[in-house]
């Protein structure tokens, strides 16, 4: 079984766009050396840093997308907006029986992310 370890964002401007994170994150970053900044985020690392063939923003943004769960969606999603985050989506439920909520945005490259409410999995069906 595989398990989850990290998401790597590439950048032309990796140094802002850490910058960015290290806000949207509200924590310092747990390592940074040669253009490289990573955050631990939850059980897993993000990594932000320079590639040669990654230029300019993101043409494909919704290509892929990266959630980070919060009980708090709509707070997270007001504090991130005054960050200066471009907002894609505010946050709405699934349906009108779920109470949940997503809200999505793009960061400074381009690269779009959520919030999203705590979703129930049943893993033991797993």
């Amino acid at each position: 079984m595989l398990k989850f370890n990290s998401l790597l964002i590439f950048s032309e401007k990796p140094e802002a766009l850490a910058v960015f994170y290290k806000h949207v994150f509200d924590t310092k970053p747990l390592w940074e050396g040669e253009g490289y900044t990573t955050f631990k985020v939850g059980e897993g690392y993000i990594t932000v840093g320079p590639h040669s063939d990654v230029h300019g923003k993101n043409h494909d943004s919704a290509r892929m997308m990266f959630n980070f769960e919060t009980e708090d969606v709509k707070g997270e999603f007001e504090r991130i907006k005054q960050l200066g985050a471009h907002i894609i989506k505010e946050p709405y439920s699934m349906s009108e029986e779920d109470e949940g909520q997503i809200a999505t945005f793009a960061d400074p490259d381009g690269n779009y992310f959520q919030l999203m409410s705590p979703m129930p999995v049943d893993e033991t069906s797993q």
